[in-house]
């Protein structure tokens, strides 16, 4: 392999991988306890827009539970983030010859 097209394909892995930032950045991923009483919904940057407890939940007047439940769905919202993130980088690698012993 020449230096040239070496060069042209770091130079496409740095525009796809830009490109795969943005996607990730503008996405909302939801995570969820409790049987979808308490979502979390958070950017690809893992940046948590919003949380949602359902109002019942709040009649239970029970602090551990809510915050058991937030955890939980934040920790959720954030291992999806992490495997769509790894699924996209798998993809933008797809086809491209990396050197033996090297992985993302």
């Amino acid at each position: 392999m020449n230096i040239g097209k070496m060069m042209q394909q770091a130079k496409k892995m740095q525009e796809n991988m830009k490109q795969m930032q943005a996607e990730m950045a503008a996405m909302e991923i939801t995570g969820e306890a409790g049987g979808g009483m308490v979502k979390v919904i958070m950017s690809g940057e893992q940046i948590v827009r919003r949380v949602d407890i359902d109002p019942s939940v709040w009649s239970e007047q029970d602090r551990d539970l809510i915050e058991d439940l937030v955890a939980a769905a934040f920790n959720q919202a954030s291992q999806k983030v992490s495997e769509t993130q790894k699924q996209k980088q798998q993809g933008m690698m797809a086809g491209m010859p990396l050197p033996p012993g090297f992985s993302l």
